[in-house]
C-alpha cells in the first residue's frame, strides 16, 4: 500500500521515506484483459489488475512498471506493455466472463477473454453487441457503470466452481481475498484487496450466532463470506475452487488442517 518501488516515490511520502527520487506519478489504465501485480520485476504475484483499472505510474525500469491502483491502493509491478493512456470506461463486464471479438457476430473469432469487473468504453451498439475501441463485446455482459447489483453474496455465488488460484482476480482464477473484494467492488461498495486489509472493514461481531448473510469470517491468512445460516462461500485450498461449505464443519475443518482458530467476523 505504499507507493514506492525502492527507488521512485510518490512526492506525497517525502519526509516518510529515503528514495532516490520522487515523482507526482501520472494515471494510466491497463490494457490487457488481466495483469499480474507483482511483488517486484519478475517476481511473484500478489494481486491482479483488470482491463480499464486506472493506476498511478511510479517508476518504470526494464520493461516493469510500478503502479499503484486507484480502486485500493494496491501497489506493485506489472509488464509496462500490459498499460497504455487512461481509459474512458462506460461499462464493465457484470457476467462471470465474457469474451472480446473481432466482429459483432457470434461466430467471430474471440480475441480474448475478458473478467467480470473489467472496465470498457462502449463507443457504438451493432445489433445484440456494443462496440468498444478493443472489438465488441456481447451486450447481455455489460452493465452501465453506474448499474450494480445489490448483494455481494449473489455475485460470489456466480462464481462457483472457479478454480483457485493465488493471487487471482478473475472466473479463470481466484483466491479468498479475490472473491470478497470482486463481490464487494461489482455492487460499487469500496474493498481492499487481500483478506488482512479486509478484517478492518466493518463492524465486530461477537460470535457464529450473530453472522448473517453477508457477513465475512476470517482466520490467519483467510477469508469467507457468510451466505446464511448454515452455509458460507468462499475461494479455498481444500477443494481447490470457489465452494460452498457448512460454516461449522469448515471452522472445525480449518482448525483440525492447523489453520487455526477464527480470528475475526466483521459485518462490512
Amino acid at each position: 500500500m505504499t507507493p514506492f518501488s525502492g527507488r521512485v516515490a510518490l512526492a506525497s511520502l517525502r519526509g516518510t521515506v529515503q528514495a532516490e527520487a520522487f515523482t507526482d506519478g501520472h494515471p494510466a489504465s491497463i490494457t490487457a484483459p488481466l495483469a499480474d501485480l507483482l511483488s517486484q520485476p519478475k517476481g511473484a504475484r500478489d494481486r491482479q489488475l483488470l482491463l480499464g483499472d486506472i493506476v498511478t505510474v511510479v517508476h518504470t525500469d526494464g520493461g516493469f512498471t510500478y503502479v499503484q491502483a486507484d480502486k485500493d491502493g494496491y501497489c506493485g509491478w506489472v509488464a509496462t506493455h500490459t498499460i497504455g493512456p487512461p481509459a474512458q470506461a462506460t461499462h464493465w463486464i457484470s457476467a462471470r466472463a465474457s469474451h472480446l471479438y473481432t466482429a459483432p457476430k457470434v461466430q467471430a473469432p474471440e480475441a480474448a477473454a475478458l473478467p467480470m469487473g473489467a472496465r470498457v468504453q462502449v463507443i457504438a451498439t451493432h445489433g445484440t453487441f456494443a462496440q468498444t475501441p478493443q472489438g465488441y463485446i456481447p451486450l447481455p455482459h455489460l452493465a452501465n457503470l453506474t448499474d450494480r447489483p445489490g448483494d455481494p453474496v449473489t455475485v460470489a455465488e456466480g462464481l462457483l466452481g472457479a478454480p483457485y488460484l493465488w493471487g487471482g482476480n478473475s472466473a479463470a482464477g481466484i483466491d479468498c481475498s479475490g472473491l470478497v473484494q470482486g463481490a464487494w467492488l461489482a455492487c460499487g461498495m469500496d474493498c481492499p484487496a487481500d483478506s488482512d486489509l479486509q478484517q478492518a472493514m466493518g463492524q465486530p461481531l461477537r460470535d457464529e450466532a450473530t453472522l448473517q448473510r453477508g457477513d465475512l469470517i476470517f482466520w490467519k491468512g483467510h477469508v469467507a463470506i457468510i451466505v446464511d445460516q448454515t452455509r458460507l462461500i468462499h475461494a479455498n485450498g481444500h477443494t481447490m475452487s470457489v465452494a460452498y461449505e457448512d460454516t461449522a464443519a469448515c471452522i472445525a475443518r480449518i482448525a483440525a488442517q492447523n489453520g487455526g482458530p477464527v480470528t475475526a467476523r466483521r459485518r462490512a
